[in-house]
């Protein structure tokens, strides 16, 4: 069993976060790092696992590893447990920023 789903990455940007649910279907990101060696694709690694509650190792990208469109899979999670926990993250992000 494991959840996947599509994610759409700002990289570079002020503060790691979840900061929408796009029209596509797709989960929006921004993450702090650069998207230079890697570096963006670990930070949206972690970033899911801070999210979902999982430990990093379950998180992988398995496509568009050189685009923003991102596919992630997260093992050991199932699919209608990770859109709650992301939808959960997303409105308490809301919440904390006055969104």
């Amino acid at each position: 069993m494991s959840a996947r789903f599509a994610v759409k990455v700002q990289p570079g940007a002020r503060r790691n976060a979840l900061t929408a649910r796009l029209d596509s279907g797709e989960w929006k990101l921004a993450v702090t790092a650069p998207p230079e060696d890697g570096r963006a694709n670990e930070a949206v690694m972690e970033l899911v696992a801070t999210l979902l509650g999982v430990r990093r190792r379950q998180v992988t990208v398995t496509r568009g590893h050189s685009s923003r469109s991102k596919t992630i899979e997260v093992a050991d999670l199932e699919a209608d447990v990770a859109e709650q926990r992301l939808a959960a993250a997303l409105e308490s992000s809301k919440d904390k920023h006055g969104e």
